[in-house]
Parts: C-alpha cells; structure tokens; sequence
C-alpha cells in the first residue's frame, strides 16, 4: 500500500498537502455524509467525486444541506483522475463494486479503496449467489480484502482493499461480540428497527411516507444478508436469531439483542466483558447497567451499547446512525488508519489517540 504524500512513517506532516481522496458515486445519502466529512478533515481533501447522473452539476444538487460550504460538482466516472488520489472511497450500490474495483487496481491504483458495498465482505464466495443471487465475478479478491470493523479487527495491515462492514451488521457485531468470545455455544436473539434511510435515495413503497409514518415494518424475518457477515466476525458457534423491521424516522438503528448466559458472576461479570473489549475504543459508548436510546447517537459517529442481565438472560442494546457508524464515518474511521493519522480524524472535534495499530 503507498503512502500518500501528505505522511512520513504514518505521522501527519503538516507542512504537506493533505491527502487527496475520491468518491465514487456520491450522489447517494451515504455519498452526501462522506462529503461533509472530508470537508472538515484535518488531514484528508475531497479532490474528486463522482456521479452519472450528476455529471457537471453541482454536489449540492442531490446534497442540498452542502449549498454554501464547497464548490465542488461532480465528475462522470470515466474522468477520476486516479494518478492525482491518495485513496478511494466507493459508495456504489450493492453489486457494481465487485466490477468496479478490479478495474480500478487493473488500471494501476495503488492506494487504500474503501469500499461500502456487500461486494467483498465475505471470505466465502459461495456466500453471494446464495444471499445475493451473484457469481462474484474477482474471488481471488475476497482473500485479499479487509474487513473494517476497527473496535474488533484493528486496522488494514497491509490490505489494500477494505470493506466496510453493514449498518445492521455493525451495531449487532459490536452487541455480541464481548459475549461471544468463549468458543462455546451461544444463542441469541435480535430485534432491530432502521429508519427509512436505510433504503437509500430511491422512493420505494417501503419508504413513502404514509406507509411508513406511525408504523413498524418487520422484513426478512430470519433471513436477512447481515446474519452471515455478522457470524463471520462473532463465530459460527452463536446461534443467531434476528428479525429486522423498519421504524418510522429517518435516520437510526436501535436494537435488542437477548442473549442466554449461564456464567457465573452476576451483571459485572458482563459489564466487565464490555469494558474490556471496548477500552481503547474511542467511537463505542458504554453506558453500564442500561439500555441505550436512539436519539443521542443520530447525527454522531458512535454506536452506543448497554446491557442488563437477570438470572440466565442479558439483554444488550444498541443503538447508532445507519448512515455514520452504519457506514459513512466507519469508512472514514477506516481511510484514517490506512492513511496512519487518528482513528477520529474528522469525525471528533479533537483527534483521540488510540494504542491500536494502523497501517
């Protein structure tokens, strides 16, 4: 992986120019909120961003709350001027990253790509004709790839490529994984509500607004692609049960997940599980002894989590905004430790450091 021009042995020279990143297809909600956050990265600035639809116009156009705060418009993807980008951030649908990357490193691109699509997710490639109805047309690269989830696998190394976990999947992972790290069997059931965001920029009739105002939608009752990727960091030894549904709000997703626990040790032994597996880890807030709400997390790049145990039963909430931690700030908590500057950069007023490793 090369280093952009802005950093010498991973430390942010402030003398240089900060690193320059592109967005593909940015026009979608999540391409807005990365947007906004590069404009107030310290060390990193949006020199590209692409769109077909918007080409030539302005990034305000789809981003409206963007008026008066850059100039930028957009490029059409043919036009990215990879030998003038330090890194890659693609924001495509699920399904077009799995083309477009290997097109990309053909082309001789030799920075950190995030990429927030399900496209190279999975390790197993037999995952995507069966949850995606896909062949993944580069398999070779599912080996090579990354999975970011940074409170649980730390930085990239030396991957070039990195996928940036679900939303669903990131706020569940990060509710179980502390409970889930003995190899014994674990079952656990999920309920979790995601606002209407979640179904991206284009109207459906699961997002009109008289269908969804007042209302609470179960979907894919035990059958939704989050529940492989979640098992593939937590372990195939949990025995995962879990049913989402849409809220009737923007942007959110809150959750429950009940869990069987039989250890000993009363409620601290869980609430030191969580302490410990989320010390160093500045995006995850713990509230002890409690359920966290949804509000506070909206509009913020954190993933709340709580628990409460009784006898045999924890209960751990969770809640976070689908389109940050669920996906735009995590892929800028990503770029930042490819890039080797602050996990936070650019997501907290101040950088906090952390002991983890970067790249």
């Amino acid at each position: 992986m090369s280093v952009p021009s802005a950093f010498t042995n991973g430390t942010p020279d402030s003398s240089a120019d900060a690193a320059r990143i592109g967005i593909l297809h940015g026009a979608s909600y999540v391409g807005g909120e990365i947007i906004r956050i590069l404009l107030g990265h310290p060390y990193a600035e949006l020199a590209a961003v692409t769109s077909r639809t918007f080409a030539g116009e302005s990034v305000a156009e789809p981003h409206p709350a963007l008026r008066g705060q850059t100039d930028h418009t957009f490029i059409a993807p043919s036009e990215v001027p990879l030998d003038r980008l330090d890194a890659l951030l693609v924001a495509a649908e699920h399904g077009q990253s799995m083309h477009l990357i290997p097109e990309l490193l053909e082309a001789g691109f030799d920075g950190p790509i995030v990429d927030l699509s399900a496209d190279f997710r999975f390790r197993d490639p037999d995952i995507y004709p069966e949850w995606f109805d896909v062949e993944h047309p580069a398999p070779d690269l599912l080996a090579e790839a990354a999975y970011g989830l940074p409170e649980l696998t730390g930085g990239p190394g030396d991957a070039h490529l990195i996928a940036n976990p679900g939303c669903y999947a990131t706020g569940i992972t990060l509710a179980l994984a502390p409970l889930a790290d003995r190899d014994e069997p674990l079952s656990a059931h999920v309920t979790a509500l995601t606002g209407a965001s979640g179904s991206g920029a284009k109207p459906s009739a699961a997002t009109h607004f008289p269908t969804r105002e007042g209302n609470v939608r179960p979907y894919k009752v035990l059958a939704h692609q989050h529940g492989p990727e979640i098992l593939q960091t937590i372990g195939d030894h949990v025995d995962l049960n879990f049913v989402p549904a849409s809220g009737p709000w923007t942007q959110g997703i809150w959750g429950t997940a009940q869990v069987d626990w039989s250890a000993s040790g009363g409620a601290e032994a869980v609430t030191d599980r969580f302490e410990a597996a989320y010390a160093d880890a500045p995006l995850v807030r713990l509230s002890a002894g409690e359920l966290p709400s949804l509000q506070p997390t909206v509009d913020t790049p954190f993933c709340d989590v709580g628990c409460q145990r009784e006898g045999d039963t924890v209960v751990v909430g969770f809640a976070l905004d689908n389109l940050l931690k669920g996906a735009a700030s995590q892929a800028v908590q990503n770029l930042n430790l490819a890039l080797g500057v602050p996990e936070t950069a650019g997501l907290l007023p101040e950088a906090v450091p952390t002991e983890r490793a970067t790249a």
